[in-house]
């Protein structure tokens, strides 16, 4: 039976809707993975913080998709909610054509100044090139790769969430055989890696297109419409949080590498780089279930079912923390064989990266109930709390944790900033949660 947004939502039933988006999230999370995998084992440590320094860039543009995608879902969901699908499908074609637009010019941009940015992040002239060709080739794609961002989450709104997981899943297995072919079989480097994921970002940007443009089943289509400010403005705002989570997880990335650079060298930056890429599997089926969730409670903001939003915040809360001590218990079980399959080859940056993931471990707790948070008020049009709870998480709390704690503690202190940021956010969650409950009557 088809789950419905207007339905009632038991432990169950939101489960089963979500499930396709965490699956599709963690797939999306396995392109940079891979890449890292092949290229650590197949190239070399230095290529490797090469790619780790001149990623973070890269999600900021594509985080431009990920805001209109959250940010204008809210929007249509809400809408969907009042009743008025022909608005609704009119705000989605606009939220794609925006996106499309938004992209090429980000993408001429990014290769133009690549080589600035890059040498601006903390390139070294070992590392230089290897960050410029990366980026250069990687950016072409870098449309497709936002319009994939959009189409996560309006797969959802569209009450076709298991859609999205078929493309990302064609996409991410896509990706694994393209790198193994050009960088394990054909020797092509970096270059090699940019040019999997790109073309697998392609596969995943360009599916949902071709199906919203051809008469479906879904709640939406793309139809004939101008562009409107007022909408793209209100819907940018609104997914204000999500692109803020990007860039300040960039930025924070770039502060992180310049800390292990001073405290660890090329060793610090190369066991950051594999912790990011398993903590962004971990923190995944987070992003995944909010991308599920978000619809729902839009369409019942809009629809005024308090009822409905209570239950959706009470039970996503028992989740989120459920699924944290999970994380925590399979992250140090773990630990060991994925640093392993990472950098088995150097015994000093191993036992690094098998302490640093133990030790960032603990984030997971709270990292789930802090993301749901901010989403929730996402879902709730409410762009300007979403975006204070995320940029207090993932900029402000991060930023002086990991300028301040390690010099008291050193290279750990490095480690625990994150985890001393969840709890922060933490209580600022709540108490935005708490000061809003009459406004909404979640509670």
């Amino acid at each position: 039976m088809t789950i419905q947004l207007s339905d009632h939502f038991t432990y169950k039933k939101l489960l089963r809707f979500c499930l396709p988006p965490i699956i599709m999230m963690i797939f999306t999370s396995i392109y940079g993975v891979v890449d890292g995998l092949f290229v650590s084992n197949f190239v070399g440590k230095t290529p490797f913080a090469a790619i780790n320094l001149i990623m973070p860039f890269i999600m900021i543009l594509g985080g431009v998709g990920f805001m209109i995608g959250t940010g204008g879902s809210a929007l249509v969901a809400k809408t969907l909610g009042e009743g008025d699908r022909e608005r609704a499908n009119r705000y989605f074609t606009m939220m794609v054509l925006f996106t499309v637009i938004s992209g090429i010019i980000l993408s001429l941009i990014g290769i133009i100044f690549i080589r600035p940015i890059s040498y601006f992040l903390g390139a070294t002239e070992t590392m230089i090139e290897d960050c410029v060709l990366y980026g250069r080739i990687i950016l072409i794609s870098n449309t497709a790769f936002m319009l994939q961002n959009v189409f996560q989450t309006f797969l959802s709104t569209a009450e076709k969430p298991k859609l999205g997981l078929a493309a990302t899943v064609a996409a991410g297995v896509a990706n694994m055989v393209l790198d193994a072919v050009f960088i394990a079989g054909l020797r092509w480097g970096v270059a090699g890696a940019a040019l999997a994921t790109g073309i697998s970002e392609c596969i995943g940007g360009l599916l949902p297109l071709i199906y919203f443009m051809r008469p479906n089943t879904s709640l939406l289509r793309l139809t004939k419409t101008g562009l409107d400010g007022r909408v793209l403005l209100k819907a940018c705002f609104n997914g204000a949080s999500e692109l803020m989570s990007n860039i300040s997880g960039s930025l924070v990335s770039m502060l992180y590498n310049f800390q292990l650079i001073r405290f660890a060298g090329e060793n610090g930056v190369a066991a950051y780089g594999v912790l990011m890429y398993i903590r962004f599997i971990f923190l995944a089926i987070f992003i995944g279930y909010t991308i599920g969730t978000s619809p729902i409670v839009s369409y019942h903001y809009g629809a005024a079912n308090h009822d409905e939003l209570k239950n959706m915040l009470k039970k996503s809360m028992k989740l989120m923390y459920g699924i944290g001590v999970a994380m925590l218990v399979l992250a140090w079980l773990f630990a060991t064989p994925l640093a392993t399959i990472f950098v088995g080859y150097d015994r000093e940056l191993f036992d690094m990266t098998v302490h640093a993931f133990r030790v960032t471990s603990f984030s997971f707790l709270l990292a789930g109930v802090n993301i749901f948070a901010s989403s929730f008020f996402t879902a709730l049009n409410n762009g300007g709390v979403s975006a204070a709870i995320s940029f207090l998480r993932t900029l402000v709390f991060q930023m002086l944790s990991v300028l301040v704690i390690p010099v008291f503690f050193g290279l750990d202190g490095i480690w625990w900033a994150v985890t001393v940021a969840e709890v922060c956010a933490c209580i600022i969650s709540i108490l935005f949660l708490r000061a809003n409950k009459g406004r909404y009557h979640y509670a």
